[in-house]
């Protein structure tokens, strides 16, 4: 396995705590009182030292901290043609905690993807990358379907859509324009960014699902397959990775449950490159579910990114050990559970904390993989 390519043995799920001038101006952008240039201008900077500082740690793949967004996924789906941002009544995932603003996307007309912001996002990051591996993360197409047809209780097809199937392809076809896309304005490393696994492999949202009448079986298959239809668009010289979540809003967390619901329709059959598994608590469970891995990647996150408390790294090279009975010790990596801030509000924990974190995931990564 050629090891300069992605995902890196010491990695990171793509998210960063907002510096506090950032999120002034964002403030101010929201009441009214700043202008989009100048909040562009503060991005722009504000991504300017990140990048530095991510090189400065030593990391191999930099991210732009996802600091133009609010949510993770919402800005992303929301700009794709036939899809607009509502407000919601209520949120509808309940976080064990603080609670995100309620906010969510509906499907108005057909699904493409066209003149994309992120496009601009990714080269204004691919150009400060010098040497580093530029990193986009945007929202797994079952984001799409999960949000507006599965968490909504109150949806109906608009007639484009009432045959399912066809809805699920075209999530597929925008999908394939934006691997491409990226892929012509340099990306090389992608990621898809995912909870809908998370709440599938969690016994009470499973249950809850079920009642309303979705066979949560037949959708695995058809997100999995969405999935693979839109990677047939990945050039061979693009790593395209999936990171799983439970949930990562001010350190709170929805969904829990190990792996084992989903392991062999995902780990078994998703054509991805890697995968970006949360694994820095109980909630979710062991590696026998990694038994289902096939050639992918395996990028344990063992190191929590909801606290700042370092982990004992006795204890992580014990874990990774442990997965490697699993998985062979040469598919696997090391990275955060999940990024740093989600939401433009982020963990709790300090900046100084957040670099402390990759700095032991870096040593941890290269004593067990000299």
């Amino acid at each position: 396995m050629n090891h300069t390519k992605a995902p890196f043995r010491y990695d990171i799920v793509g998210s960063f705590l907002r510096p506090a001038a950032l999120m002034k101006m964002r403030e101010a952008y929201a009441a009214g009182n700043a202008a989009a240039e100048e909040l562009r201008q503060a991005e722009d900077a504000a991504i300017r030292d990140l990048v530095a500082k991510e090189k400065e740690v030593g990391l191999r793949a930099v991210t732009d901290g996802e600091f133009r967004r609010r949510y993770w996924h919402l800005d992303f789906l929301a700009a794709l043609d036939g899809v607009e941002e509502i407000g919601a009544a209520h949120w509808s995932v309940a976080f064990k905690g603080a609670q995100p603003k309620a906010a969510t996307v509906k499907i108005t007309d057909k699904v493409d993807f066209g003149a994309h912001p992120f496009l601009e996002h990714f080269r204004f990051l691919n150009g400060l990358a010098g040497d580093a591996l530029a990193k986009m993360t945007i929202p797994s197409p079952s984001m799409l379907h999960l949000i507006c047809c599965v968490r909504a209780t109150d949806y109906a097809p608009i007639p484009r859509y009432e045959n399912e199937d066809a809805l699920f392809e075209a999530i597929a076809l925008a999908y394939q324009k934006a691997i491409r896309a990226f892929y012509e304005a340099g990306c090389r490393y992608l990621q898809l960014d995912d909870t809908s696994w998370g709440e599938f492999c969690d016994p009470e949202k499973r249950a809850a699902y079920e009642a309303r009448g979705f066979d949560l079986d037949r959708i695995e298959c058809a997100y999995v397959a969405m999935i693979n239809r839109a990677l047939e668009a990945k050039p061979a010289d693009m790593t395209i990775t999936m990171h799983i979540c439970r949930g990562n809003f001010r350190s709170t967390w929805f969904s829990s449950g190990g792996y084992e619901p989903v392991a062999e329709v995902l780990f078994g059959g998703c054509r991805i490159d890697g995968f970006f598994l949360e694994y820095d608590s109980d909630r979710a469970g062991g590696f026998a579910p990694l038994d289902f891995i096939k050639d992918q990647r395996v990028v344990l996150g063992l190191v929590t990114s909801k606290s700042g408390m370092l982990e004992k790294r006795e204890d992580i090279v014990a874990r990774i050990h442990e997965a490697a009975k699993h998985v062979p010790l040469d598919q696997l990596c090391l990275s955060p559970q999940c990024g740093f801030s989600s939401t433009e509000e982020g963990n709790i924990l300090t900046e100084q904390e957040q670099w402390n974190k990759l700095r032991f995931i870096k040593e941890i990564a290269e004593s067990v993989w000299k």
